[in-house]
């Protein structure tokens, strides 16, 4: 019997990132994190324990929404074994499946099936020093056996943008994948983001949080 799962919460929405964004998603946000992002937006998601539930309970739950994608978010979902057997279910019955992740942890057990979106941890997170390098090759190999997978870089200064845009340079992720630029807000104006991308020419997304412009009186459930 597969372990239960400890679930932050459970919502449909409008995905609000990604390239997936502005189509209705059902979001399974499990409980904890091995990181502590400056700017992290979803604190309860480790601060708090989570509800047990076992993966047929998530199944049952996303039942009466058919026919869209669900995406597993945290908190780090891969923090919990559990949320492999999940995936796999979700993928068994012809879901659509996105897994966000923040990148320290290791994707080579991932179903080819799921579409990673995976962080690339900036300076100005605090947590760059977490970004696990042996992650890079194993998108690569997936991109090479036809997965579609992501790469998204949360900026917080013009620091992080530089940052960011060397090591594109450096490895040509942007030719591989599809790369979002998200703006940390106050802290870093999308017009300046904005104006950065159109100065550098950079092949990437700009990325604004559509939930947050939607509902932006919602700190959970959207």
């Amino acid at each position: 019997m597969t372990e239960p799962l400890h679930v932050s919460e459970l919502f449909y929405s409008i995905q609000g990132e990604s390239t997936w964004a502005g189509l209705p998603c059902l979001f399974v946000r499990l409980a904890g994190c091995n990181l502590r992002c400056a700017y992290c937006d979803a604190r309860y998601a480790w601060q708090e324990p989570g509800k047990s539930m076992t993966v047929e309970d998530i199944l049952a739950w996303a039942a009466p929404t058919p026919g869209v994608p669900v995406e597993i978010t945290g908190g780090e979902p891969l923090l919990q074994t559990a949320a492999y057997p999940l995936m796999q279910a979700l993928v068994r019955e012809g879901r659509e499946v996105l897994l966000e992740t923040n990148g320290s942890l290791a994707l080579d057990r991932v179903p080819e099936a799921v579409r990673i979106i995976m962080d690339i941890k900036c300076p100005g997170s605090g947590m760059a020093g977490h970004n696990l390098p042996e992650n890079l090759a194993i998108l690569r190999d997936r991109r090479e056996r036809g997965c579609r997978d992501e790469i998204k870089f949360v900026l917080s200064s013009e620091g992080d943008f530089h940052w960011a845009r060397e090591l594109l340079a450096r490895t040509g992720l942007a030719a591989m994948h599809p790369v979002l630029f998200s703006p940390v807000r106050p802290l870093f104006a999308p017009q300046a983001l904005a104006e950065l991308l159109l100065a550098y020419r950079l092949p990437v997304r700009l990325q604004l949080q559509l939930h947050t412009q939607l509902w932006p009186e919602k700190t959970r459930g959207a």
